[in-house]
């Protein structure tokens, strides 16, 4: 899945090991300020009624909000399984530059932002449309990430699309699995064994985003 001829060189290629430790360890960070949120909230409370001898409704009413945090905190943490699906991805593909990411639309769900993209390739028409979610449950979209990123993949199957200058790693599954089928068959043995390996040949049930689904 090579990238066309550019008018100018591609930027330098990211460290692949780097960007999964920075990734590892902003999803941690995420998890660990959620998980002393919902900690405070819970705790000070309690504190507060033990020291004050105070128990009315309102002095109790953070502790709801604070097991709220914690169960909504632990229903995130299922989805770090994003990072070790890039991982596996870009064992099995090297990163290619594409010159330009085109972002359409982006959809807010409980499990992070999912992102309707187009990547580019120049000289290729019909570039499937791709549903991308970041690896590390940030919500926002990488900055630059318009002007062209690396890819590791194959995009009837899905990929990795790492933003060059930052350590955004996106997952990327095709937005219609049925209309992609096509390409995915004519794409012959050998891309097909290599989607199996990265485990990008099934498709993600849509509403885990990365969980396989059938």
């Amino acid at each position: 899945m090579a990238h066309g001829s550019q008018t100018s060189a591609p930027p330098e290629v990211p460290d692949v090991a780097q960007i999964l430790r920075a990734n590892r360890l902003a999803l941690v960070r995420l998890m660990a300020v959620r998980l002393l949120i919902a900690g405070l909230l819970v705790a000070i409370p309690v504190v507060f009624s033990r020291m004050t001898g105070v128990n009315s409704f309102f002095a109790v009413l953070p502790i709801p909000a604070g097991v709220g945090v914690l169960i909504l905190t632990v229903w995130r943490a299922v989805y770090g399984i994003r990072v070790f699906q890039c991982a596996k991805v870009l064992r099995h593909y090297p990163l290619e530059f594409h010159p330009r990411v085109i972002m359409k639309r982006a959809k807010w769900t409980k499990y992070g932002d999912v992102h309707q993209i187009r990547v580019t390739t120049r000289g290729q028409h019909g570039a499937p449309l791709m549903l991308a979610i970041n690896a590390a449950g940030r919500r926002r979209w990488p900055e630059g990430a318009e002007e062209g990123a690396w890819l590791a993949g194959d995009l009837p199957f899905g990929g990795v699309l790492v933003v060059p200058g930052s350590n955004a790693m996106l997952f990327l599954k095709p937005a219609d699995w049925d209309k992609t089928a096509r390409k995915r068959a004519e794409a012959g043995e050998q891309r097909t064994a290599r989607a199996q390996q990265a485990g990008l040949h099934l498709m993600t049930n849509r509403s885990w985003m990365m969980r396989i689904g059938k």
